[in-house]
């Protein structure tokens, strides 16, 4: 029997050899027809060799900042909500790369009636017709990182088996953009700081993804020292930290492939990446919101949504409309201008706390902790961390600042001050990227500038009584975009949730938008189509709590498995039209453009899976707790211990961090 990709070796030793069918992982046979990919034997050594020296190491100095003399001309701050000069100089390169894969994709998945070599051979020379497609991976902790990882191997040309019959592989090669937040971030960032290495490599690399030791422990001697001393030597040296320097370091320990967590590798090096600045791979977003100093609630209809690009740091929202050139983040700028040409600062942009920053929620766990019972205190938090904790719960009154990222000095400061909130202030408070409930990363997409026409997005929120999503991210985006404040980035009309169980959209893939003339509030701006793919249990209950600290290696490959399920419905066993399905959503605003005659089978996939506007608002009887479409795959009780109570996880997250906080 055939087997996904992503079944590891390693997972064999949590499960029962009696039940094994492989030497992977044990799986109850799948109904006929079934084809999935051959899992390779090991990663391609050549793979294994180039994931080793991926990272880039650009900070000078480490995790401490660093002061330098100014570039002429010296960097300022951009004002605008449009594309920077560098995406646009960028894009040309990215879009003259998709041809080849959106190509083969288009010519694989076969619409009937559709000649896509034709259709090629009219737009091959102006790459700007081609249909321009981005990807968003939700927010859920490992629950989104790790099924993400699965919908990205089933969409990446260089997963064994994904381009066989009924797969999708080519699409994220086809893409011209990328974006995640939270534990989507977590995905997103070490696949980019690792120079956009596969899933698979991910997964067999030693130091990075190995979930099943807890981030509260690690995997090297002197972990808590190496993360403490870091973390001081950057106050020492007169910058402003927070728990989410230290929540940074420890992410980077599991998701940077480099000694110690790469304390000198920053984002802003991935513009330097020789294959990214050719255009070889997507544009990569991480998404955080800003947190006024003088209101601590973040509703959709209200949020500055602040992008992490290989380039800049800012937002187009009107509250802002201002980017920093994110390698000089750290620098004292006033009114859009350096303060000091003398005084330029490098380094800030640490890889580890840029996703730490974009997934702060995690920190804001320390506003739990009431008491020290030590029933709840994990094993693998040293002795020491624990002793000092109580020291410092008594002068910790302000709960809600716990989850705050400092971008301090505040770039923006005196910049935009008829709108921008922060413009009076010298700190730049950044949190979690979904704390507006945007749980999926649209918002980089939806710039009219982009002119993205379809957006692949994997949600993995945990939205029911059991962990599983109901489309309340979508709601929160689409009721932002209708606010006047935002009419310049238009999004689909969606249902609201209770429609969405009703009608069962949240058990299959949905598309919203399919009628492009229906964005008359936007004026001439028609928004992407939407493709949601909610996390369901195809084969795997991949619905871990979103504060799950460990996932051994069984549990880790039957999420990736599922998450491989869920963006091709199986392999197409599910809708054997599905990758047709697929090519009709990326064709449909090129079909739209030029007022041509639609394909037959597209029309068909149009009427099975777009949102026609019908609803059913009634409240759901019962629990959402949904069954297996296909045969599950069988992991050991031990990999249940990922799955931990969310009650009793929030204790050892803050415990830790109320330790870290003592170093301040």
């Amino acid at each position: 029997m055939k087997h996904l990709a992503f079944l590891l070796a390693a997972a064999s030793a949590c499960v029962s050899q009696a039940q094994a069918d492989s030497p992977h992982i044990a799986r109850v046979e799948y109904a006929e027809p079934l084809d999935l990919p051959e899992a390779p034997a090991q990663v391609d050594t050549q793979d294994a060799a180039v994931l080793v020296g991926r990272a880039i190491d650009a900070a000078p100095s480490g995790y401490i900042p660093s002061s330098s003399a100014c570039p002429d001309p010296p960097p300022m701050i951009r004002s605008g909500s449009t594309i920077g000069p560098d995406e646009k100089a960028w894009l040309p390169k990215r879009r003259k790369e998709t041809i080849p894969y959106m190509r083969r994709l288009l010519k694989r998945l076969a619409i009937t009636g559709f000649d896509s070599e034709n259709y090629f051979t009219n737009v091959t020379y102006n790459s700007t017709k081609l249909p321009n497609i981005a990807i968003a991976i939700s927010g859920g902790g490992y629950r989104a990182m790790v099924g993400g990882a699965g919908a990205i191997a089933a969409w990446d040309a260089r997963s064994a088996g994904s381009e066989e019959k009924g797969n999708l592989g080519g699409l994220l090669q086809s893409a011209t953009y990328i974006s995640g937040l939270s534990g989507g971030d977590w995905l997103v960032g070490s696949l980019y700081v690792n120079n956009f290495t596969s899933v698979q490599s991910a997964v067999d690399a030693p130091l990075i993804w190995q979930l099943e030791n807890s981030i509260f422990k690690g995997i090297v001697r002197g972990y808590y020292t190496e993360i403490f001393n870091e973390v001081e030597a950057k106050s020492k040296a007169s910058f402003n930290v927070s728990a989410s320097d230290y929540w940074g370091r420890m992410l980077a320990y599991q998701m940077v492939n480099a000694s110690n967590g790469g304390p000198g590798y920053t984002w802003s090096s991935i513009a330097n990446d020789a294959d990214f600045s050719a255009g070889k791979t997507p544009m990569p977003f991480l998404l955080a919101n800003g947190r006024s100093l003088t209101k601590t609630t973040i509703a959709s209809t209200n949020s500055t949504i602040y992008e992490f690009t290989p380039w800049e740091l800012g937002s187009s929202d009107p509250s802002l409309s201002g980017w920093v050139p994110l390698r000089y983040v750290g620098t004292v700028f006033k009114n859009g201008q350096v303060a000091d040409q003398d005084k330029c600062v490098t380094g800030f942009d640490n890889a580890g706390f840029v996703m730490g920053t974009t997934s702060s929620i995690y920190t804001q766990s320390i506003s739990y902790l009431k008491d020290n019972n030590k029933k709840y205190v994990p094993g693998d938090v040293p002795d020491f961390a624990i002793k000092t904790a109580a020291k410092l719960i008594s002068a910790l009154s302000d709960s809600n600042s716990y989850d705050i990222a400092e971008w301090s000095p505040n770039p923006f400061r005196g910049f935009n001050t008829a709108t921008n909130r922060n413009a009076n202030y010298s700190r730049l408070n950044l949190v979690d990227g979904g704390e507006d409930a945007q749980n999926i990363p649209f918002h980089p997409h939806l710039l009219p500038d982009r002119d993205v026409d379809v957006i692949f997005s994997y949600d993995s929120s945990s939205d029911t009584e059991y962990g599983w999503p109901d489309g309340s991210a979508l709601v929160a985006t689409y009721e932002r975009s209708q606010q006047s404040a935002f009419k310049d980035t238009p999004f689909p009309s969606v249902p609201d949730k209770n429609t969405m169980r009703n009608l069962g959209f949240n058990t299959r893939p949905t598309f919203f938008g399919c009628n492009a003339t229906n964005f008359t509030a936007h004026g001439s701006d028609v928004a992407p189509l939407v493709v949601w793919l909610p996390n369901h249990p195809y084969v795997y209950n991949g619905n871990l709590t979103t504060f799950t600290w460990t996932v051994n290696d069984g549990e880790r490959a039957a999420i990736i498995d599922n998450g491989w399920a869920v963006a091709t419905q199986l392999n197409a066993t599910r809708d054997t039209e599905w990758p047709a399905c697929v090519a009709c959503a990326i064709l449909a605003r090129s079909f739209y453009r030029a007022n041509a005659t639609v394909p037959a089978q597209c029309t068909k996939c149009y009427d099975r899976y777009c949102w026609k506007g019908n609803t059913n608002t009634t409240t759901p009887k019962g629990p959402y707790d949904p069954t297996y479409y296909g045969k599950p795959i069988i992991v050991n009780d031990n990999a249940a211990l990922g799955r931990v109570p969310a009650a009793t996880s929030l204790l050892p997250t803050a415990i830790l961090f109320v330790t870290m906080m003592l170093v301040l």
